[in-house]
């Protein structure tokens, strides 16, 4: 290896001393590293308290609070709720992440005191020196003081694919990961200075950006905003002008106009049910390094897994040693003198060297590393002077003529699920440069080794699961194509002799999609094959998600919609990844899937009750105004706004609220599906305007016009004949409301007719209580105005399933016409 005495800086190639690093940790030059989930404390307090929802609730309770009516202002502890669930919601998904992260961590081997020593990410310091080797990520800046063969993948830096061959002094950037070789570099930037710092914070953090779901509710929460204040003018003016109400009445008016507009526990649910997944799938050992995963995978209908360390164990061991030429003693002493000098050994090098643990005291006299394009390492080994060949290890249908007898022997075993190699000698050393990917000199293939892979028990079940859900599966290999076809195989995947060979796949990208598309095993893929194949499935649009553990996956599991990384993978796999089976477990992500669908499912599902509100809010806000204005103009009696503040917020208790937050956290594993706004409108605006225009005709049925109102002292004090009009208006209102709820819960199971049976009585007893009618300006004394209500109810029923049936055919023609 070559190497360089002293860094620079002065501090030796062995590494600092104790003394020394305890100076630069005094001195605050440690690589200090973020909160993986990007945001402090503070931050989450400021996001669930500084909203748009509580910035609009909040305002209105402060007009409530200027008329002096506190139980009107009632609406106003949900600014409290909204806030402070939110935050411990969202602070307890931190914290599971938190100490998830800091299991998947890369873990880097650093000098100190001449000895090798593996600290985690923040006990890096300026000027330690550390050992690297495939697989492994940069953590910190540097420059390189030692190096054998070593390349460097910057692609996450740059863009460029191909590898970065580094020499003594070069820059090496965190952020950027080791592909072949091995060396040693100097931390010459940590903490907030070096790039890693920056990609963790991009990669890493809490959030909940593109997200269908968050993106469908800023969009709705953008076009309430602007509805609320025209709504508002006109009540105003209707309660002032026309209605002639003292000012605090109409300010009530108006507030109870507008309060329901505002789906207040929209937002709240989604963070809820967001951060409530994060905390299950923490459970199960599985980070999510961002939120928005969950919801993705859900939402995927392709998988693109890796077969080694996904399909099957990691852990190899050595089935059979088929010499095909030369002495076996001697190729087994190459063997093991080859196992016993990689620095860094892989798994097929590991499993030699536990078959062959009795190594011979040779050296390396040069070295070729392997890596995924070339698909062989070499080494050319020496006792003292004396040489003892240069020997090739790799893939035996890359190394060996198709037409050979050793390759019909390679492609027999293959066929079996082996995982082959091929041992071979050449007359040249191993780092003789050549063009092209080939080995160096003249190749004498010497043995076969066989690796048996031992297939994960729960991987069967795990496919049956997608397939059930309608999600293929494509097995992407580095392996030969017969050996992956034949794991595939005994899975329940295609067959060894329909896998494809990726040599042999075309660059054109549509051609390439197809080939895709159409077959279902892949072997002998390059790094870049693999990204072009998530690419050519995504342009044909696929959501795709893609399984791995190696610096092979990298590049794909960056392009993909959804990266899924296995915990014990290279450090650079996991941090590109969106989601880390620390486990290691593939079955883990059905779990993943379905706490997906249970997030898109039940806010689907709750939004259709928030958005009902809104849309017969707007619509009730806008028919009283205009009444108001009709009867201005051609002399009718004035109309008020039918409720108090309070009207409407126990109307939302059990109709919304309640139910809401109970189904937003129940199981669901309806199939995800694009278009949620569109599909949400479908049944919130025909329910809305049914409901809407129910309240409104009840009201003017019973309305006893004028102002409605007898005031004393600050507050107003409604009479008998309003508290009975808007009494009847409620009845109506709830009546419509609960049936939405029970179309929302359908399909039916006990807890669901629990849930809607208990919403009815809750508001049964609660008109019953006189303290409550009291309370909440309530009153069913009279028969007739009530049984009006009830009558106006079940037109209400009646409108919402007329619309709903008419409204499907509204939207495809608008939809027709605007095409």
């Amino acid at each position: 290896m070559t190497a360089a005495p002293d860094t620079t800086s002065g501090v030796p190639a062995s590494g600092l001393t104790a003394a020394q690093v305890a100076e630069r940790v005094r001195d605050g030059r440690v690589n200090t590293l973020p909160n993986r989930s990007g945001r402090s404390t503070w931050d989450i307090v400021r996001a669930n308290v500084f909203t748009r929802i509580n910035a609009m609730l909040g305002v209105l309770f402060l007009l409530v609070l200027f008329t002096g009516s506190l139980i009107n202002g009632l609406f106003g502890l949900l600014i409290v709720f909204n806030s402070g669930i939110g935050i411990i919601q969202e602070l307890r998904a931190k914290k599971t992440l938190d100490s998830l992260a800091i299991v998947g961590q890369a873990r880097p081997v650093v000098r100190r005191d001449g000895a090798a020593t593996e600290v985690g990410q923040s006990e890096v310091v300026l000027d330690d020196v550390i050992e690297i080797g495939p697989g492994d990520q940069i953590v910190v800046d540097g420059e390189t003081i030692e190096f054998e063969a070593l390349e460097v993948d910057e692609s996450l830096l740059t863009g460029e694919a191909d590898p970065v061959d580094k020499q003594l002094g070069d820059e090496i950037f965190s952020g950027s990961f080791v592909v072949s070789g091995s060396g040693a570099y100097r931390a010459t930037k940590v903490g907030a200075d070096a790039y890693a710092a920056k990609l963790a914070d991009e990669a890493s953090k809490f959030t909940l950006v593109n997200s269908e779901l968050r993106s469908g509710i800023d969009k709705i929460l953008q076009v309430i905003t602007w509805l609320l204040v025209p709504a508002g003018v006109l009540t105003v003016f209707n309660q002032l002008v026309i209605s002639k109400q003292e000012l605090n009445q109409a300010i009530l008016g108006m507030v109870a106009a507008l309060v329901p507009m505002v789906p207040e526990g929209l937002v709240l649910m989604t963070s809820i049910a967001f951060a409530v997944g994060v905390v299950r799938l923490g459970q199960r050992k599985c980070l999510v390094q961002e939120l928005p995963a969950i919801e993705g995978l859900a939402r995927v209908n392709v998988v693109c897994a890796d077969k080694t360390g996904t399909l099957t164990e990691n852990g190899m061991r050595l089935a059979e040693l088929d010499v095909l030429d030369g002495d076996r003693a001697g190729i087994e002493a190459a063997l093991a003198a080859v196992a016993a000098l990689d620095p860094r050994p892989n798994a097929s090098v590991q499993a030699i060297a536990e078959a062959y643990p009795d190594a011979p005291a040779w050296r390396a006299a040069a070295v070729a590393p392997f890596s995924s394009a070339k698909k062989w390492s070499g080494i050319s080994l020496a006792d003292g002077a004396a040489p003892q060949g240069n020997w090739i290890l790799g893939a035996a249908d890359v190394l060996l003529d198709p037409e050979s007898d050793g390759a019909r022997r390679a492609t027999e075993l293959g066929s079996t699920g082996l995982r082959v190699l091929l041992v071979a000698s050449t007359d040249v050393p191993v780092d003789t440069e050549v063009d092209g990917l080939e080995a160096p000199g003249n190749l004498v293939p010497r043995a076969l080794i066989a690796l048996e892979q031992r297939v994960r028990v729960d991987a069967r079940d795990t496919l049956d699961f997608f397939d059930s859900q309608g999600v293929a599966v494509k097995v992407i290999s580095g392996d030969n194509a017969v050996s992956v076809g034949a794991v595939a195989h005994s899975l329940g995947l295609g067959s060894p002799d329909s896998s494809v060979d990726a040599r042999k796949l075309p660059s054109d990208n549509d051609e390439l999609g197809e080939v895709v598309t159409d077959n279902v095993t892949f072997g002998r893929v390059r790094p870049d094959q693999k990204r072009a194949m998530v690419k050519a499935l995504q342009s044909r649009g696929d959501t795709v998600a893609m399984t791995g553990d190696g610096v092979n996956d990298v590049l794909a599991l960056k392009d993909s919609d959804i990266g899924v990384a296995m915990g014990s993978g290279s450090s650079a796999a996991r941090s590109v990844a969106q989601i880390v089976l620390l486990d290691n477990k593939f079955a883990t992500l059905p779990y993943v899937v379905g706490e997906g669908r249970r997030v898109i499912g039940n806010i689907e599902r709750v939004a259709n009750l928030f958005l009902t509100k809104t849309v017969y809010a707007v619509l009730l806000a806008w028919l009283v105004g205009l009444a108001g204005l009709g009867a201005k103009i051609f002399g009718f009696a004035p109309i008020s706004y039918p409720f108090q503040p309070i009207h409407v917020t126990i109307a939302a208790w059990f109709t919304i609220g309640i139910p809401a937050f109970v189904m937003s956290l129940a199981p669901n594993n309806e199939r995800a599906k694009t278009g949620f706004v569109g599909r949400v409108l479908r049944l919130a605006a025909p329910s809305g305007v049914g409901i809407g225009l129910a309240t409104f005709l009840c009201y003017l049925v019973v309305n006893p016009g004028g102002s409605g109102a007898a005031l004393g002292g600050k507050a107003a004090t409604l009479s008998v004949e309003q508290i009975q009009a808007s009494t009847a208006a409620l009845i109506t209102l709830l009546v419509g409301s609960l049936w939405v709820l029970g179309i929302v819960a359908r399909p039916y199971t006990w807890w669901k007719i629990l849930l809607v049976g208990g919403s009815v009585a809750f508001y049964v007893v609660l008109f019953s209580i006189p303290l409550a009618q009291e309370k909440f300006f309530l009153d069913i004394s009279d028969p007739e105005t009530v049984g009006i209500g009830f009558a106006f109810g079940a037109l209400a029923i009646v409108m919402v399933e007329v619309f709903r049936r008419v409204a499907p055919s509204l939207f495809r023609a608008v939809a027709h016409r605007r095409a």
